[in-house]
C-alpha cells in the first residue's frame, strides 16, 4: 500500500467516524451507563452474574465434550482409581455412634459424607484466584461450602450453584485455606496455596514447632476440616518455608493433584454440616 492510499484511508476513516459521531457517543455512554448500574446494585451484579455464569457453564461444557474424546483412557483410568479410592475408603464416609455397658459394646454406623461425582467443564490454573466449573448443581444436590476433591485429593470448595452447574473455588486460590495436618504424627496447622503461583506447590503454616516432620511426609485434611478427614493434600517438599514462623513451623508441600489435568471431581455432602454450624452460630452468640 502505498502513502497517498494510507492517507486515503485514513481520511475515509475520520470522515465515517464523524459522520457517525453522535451513534459511537450514544454506544460509549450507554455501555458506561449499563457497568456504573450493574457494578453499585448488589442485586443486579448478583443477576448478571449468575447469567454470565450459566451462559459460558453451557459453551465450556460443548467445548468439554469435544476434548473429552482426546483422553479417553486417562479419563477411564482417572474413574477407576476414584471408584477404588471410595472402595477403600467407605468406612470414612460414616459416623460411628458407640454406645458401651459392660460388657456389651453396640456399634451403629450412620452415614455422615455421600458423594456426587462431577465432570469439570472448566479450569483455570494460572491466576490468583482460579475457578472450576463442574456439570452438576443444586438439582443433584450440590450446595454453596461443600468440599471437592478428586482421585488424588483436595480440589477445593463450591463457590456458585445453578441448577445445573457449579462454580468451585480451586486449591489454587488466595482465599482457600483448609485445616490440615501431618498424617504420621498427627500435627495440625493450616494450608494454604503458596504466594509464588506454582500450581504444584502449597503452604503448611503454623504447625506446632513441637513437631517432628520429615520430607515426603504426607499432608492429609484433619478432622477439623470440611472434608472428611485422611483426603490427600500432597508431601512436603521442603522443610525452609520461605515465610518462617518463631512458635510454629512452616513448610511447602508439593500437591496430590495436577489441576490442569482434573476431568472428574467428587462433591462431597456432610449430612451433618448444618447441625454443626447451627452449634457453632449458638457459641458465637454466646461470645
Amino acid at each position: 500500500m502505498n502513502p497517498s492510499q494510507t492517507k486515503k484511508g485514513m481520511r475515509n476513516l475520520l470522515i465515517f467516524i464523524t459522520k457517525y459521531n453522535a451513534f459511537f457517543l450514544f454506544l460509549i455512554f450507554e455501555v458506561s451507563a449499563l457497568v456504573i448500574y450493574i457494578k453499585y446494585n448488589s442485586f443486579q451484579k448478583a443477576t448478571f452474574i449468575n447469567s454470565t455464569n450459566q451462559v459460558s457453564a453451557g459453551l465450556y461444557e460443548k467445548v468439554s465434550e469435544l476434548n473429552s474424546y482426546l483422553s479417553l483412557r486417562e479419563v477411564n483410568d482417572s474413574l477407576a482409581r476414584e471408584n477404588a479410592r471410595l472402595r477403600n475408603q467407605l468406612k470414612s464416609s460414616f459416623l460411628v455412634d458407640t454406645v458401651t455397658k459392660q460388657p456389651v459394646i453396640d456399634t451403629i454406623y450412620k452415614q455422615q459424607y455421600t458423594h456426587i461425582l462431577a465432570k469439570v467443564i472448566s479450569n483455570s490454573v494460572n491466576t490468583r484466584t482460579n475457578f472450576l466449573t463442574i456439570n452438576m448443581g443444586s438439582k443433584a444436590g450440590v450446595a454453596k461450602g461443600m468440599g471437592v476433591t478428586s482421585a488424588l485429593g483436595v480440589v477445593g470448595i463450591v463457590e456458585y450453584v445453578s441448577p445445573n452447574h457449579a462454580v468451585v473455588r480451586s486449591l489454587l486460590h488466595k482465599q482457600t485455606i483448609i485445616s490440615a495436618m501431618i498424617a504420621r504424627t498427627k500435627d495440625r496447622g493450616s494450608f494454604k496455596w503458596g504466594e509464588d503461583m506454582d500450581p504444584h506447590t502449597g503452604l503448611l503454616y503454623d504447625v506446632s514447632n513441637n513437631a517432628q516432620p520429615k520430607l515426603g511426609d504426607l499432608v492429609i485434611t484433619s478432622d477439623l476440616s470440611l472434608f472428611p478427614a485422611g483426603i490427600p493434600i500432597g508431601k512436603i517438599s521442603s522443610l525452609q518455608s520461605k515465610k518462617g514462623g518463631g512458635f510454629f513451623l512452616n513448610m511447602d508441600v508439593k500437591l496430590s493433584v495436577d489441576f490442569s489435568k482434573l476431568e472428574y471431581v467428587t462433591v462431597i455432602y456432610n449430612k451433618l454440616a448444618l447441625e454443626q454450624a447451627g452449634l457453632e452460630a449458638l457459641e458465637k452468640k454466646d461470645e
